[in-house]
């Protein structure tokens, strides 16, 4: 029986993608930024000019040398971009064409230890994630369990699952293997409705139906055995378990993702594959809407993306790119009090809350920011056992007792991304629990 979630909120957003792919771009550069990988103190590997292979280290952890972020191409490190106090904005570099890659040695049945130091050295335990505090794993410390998300559920995205068309049944296995060596807990797989794999040796299959955050791992991992203080769980996205299978059957890292480029501002909705890091420009090429509006290119979701510029990059998780109005040119009657039937709400004095209907939003917040106000309006959107609006005025007043109590190392900032969007206080609840998370981290280290 599948675990069914009654709570959450699905966007019916204009310019979603059919689930399958509409070409590739090849691209003469990429970036690597730090920032995208919470925990992860980059310093740098190589120095520019230096030349790579695909997998060749470009940036390593300050306190686990050991962790390291590798290059998605072959190629020379173009530059260094650094911002205030010289922190690193990302790494650029520049593709030469070639297809050198480095290959690792992988034994056919890793101990924990030797099964975490691959990972940590290929690149791929930069794409995990940890419960708590949602950050770059230690490699040092071997996880409780190991939670594989297979359902994206969040606005616009394409399956992953479905991109692969029952073909990477064979990386599945593999990646779950190594995985296994990595716990001395299980590998749980959610999974959702339309899983083609069946069960997997070395796996728990959980089903999972429900609404948007239905594909956020914290909710899973709450509904399937929930992390308590002390405790470790990593959690992955389907897309990173294939790459950990095809390092385990290859030695080599795979650089290459399905991006879905989807948006009301779209002309064509597409996948593409391209690699990690990718630019943005030649992913839109030709494919955004006539230029008579000011708009917004996000990397990622609408509720969790980065804002990113046409000169900008594909960012981690590297799996879709939205691009919606801004709204900052709009002119509009009464503002943000119009009753306009194309105005997109999840609030009842909308007629457009009960129009069945696919909306064009744009992104501006559509009000001004005021005293919170205790309404309940967060607990509709968080299928979590736990007091969202309780949790967040603890992790305000920077109360680590009251963050504790209430379940600060069960979440992390995109499972407030739903509850930031119905907010009539219009606070910024992922930033405030992305700070909540690392204060606690940095008072009890």
């Amino acid at each position: 029986m599948p675990i069914k979630l009654n709570k959450g909120l699905n966007l019916q957003i204009a310019g979603a993608s059919q689930a399958k792919l509409g070409g590739s771009v090849a691209v003469g550069c990429c970036a690597l930024v730090p920032d995208d990988f919470s925990g992860f103190q980059a310093r740098p590997a190589v120095k520019e000019g230096d030349h790579l292979a695909v997998g060749d280290a470009v940036a390593y952890d300050k306190l686990h040398p050991e962790l390291k972020l590798v290059s998605p191409v072959a190629g020379t490190l173009k530059s260094i971009v650094r911002g205030e106090r010289r922190k690193i904005l990302r790494f650029e570099i520049e593709a030469d064409g070639s297809d050198n890659v480095k290959t690792a040695t992988v034994p056919q049945n890793p101990d924990c230890a030797k099964a975490i130091s691959l990972l940590a050295e290929s690149g791929l335990l930069a794409f995990v994630r940890t419960r708590p505090y949602d950050i770059v794993p230690d490699p040092t410390v071997v996880p409780r369990d190991i939670f594989v998300s297979c359902i994206d559920s969040a606005p616009l995205a394409v399956s992953a699952v479905a991109l692969t068309a029952g073909e990477a049944s064979d990386s599945i296995k593999k990646g779950v293997k190594l995985l296994k060596a990595a716990t001395a807990g299980k590998v749980y797989l959610c999974v959702g409705k339309d899983w083609p794999y069946g069960k997997i040796e070395g796996a728990e299959l959980v089903e999972f139906e429900g609404k948007h955050p239905v594909g956020n791992p914290s909710v899973q991992i709450e509904a399937v055995a929930p992390v308590n203080k002390g405790d470790l769980v990593w959690t992955l996205s389907f897309d990173t378990l294939c790459r950990v299978g095809h390092f385990d059957a290859t030695g080599k890292f795979d650089p290459s993702t399905l991006v879905a480029v989807v948006g009301p501002e779209i002309k064509q909705p597409k996948v593409l594959k391209t690699i990690i890091g990718a630019p943005i420009e030649p992913l839109l090429n030709g494919n955004l809407l006539p230029d008579d509006h000011h708009i917004r290119i996000i990397s990622g979701n609408v509720l969790t993306g980065e804002k990113v510029g046409l000169d900008g990059y594909l960012h981690f998780p590297y799996r879709q790119i939205s691009v919606i109005a801004e709204g900052d040119d709009k002119d509009e009657l009464l503002g943000w009090a119009s009753l306009s039937p194309s105005k997109m709400s999840n609030s009842s004095s909308f007629p457009g809350r009960f129009l069945k209907k696919l909306f064009r939003p744009d992104a501006r917040i559509q009000g001004g920011r005021r005293a919170m106000i205790m309404s309940g309006q967060y607990d509709k959107t968080i299928p979590m056992d736990i007091m969202p609006e309780f949790l967040i005025k603890a992790i305000l007043s920077r109360d680590i007792e009251g963050m504790e109590k209430l379940g600060i190392y069960e979440v992390a900032p995109e499972d407030f991304a739903l509850a930031e969007y119905v907010d009539t206080s219009k606070l910024p609840l992922q930033k405030i629990v992305r700070e909540g998370l690392d204060y606690l981290r940095k008072e009890l280290q």
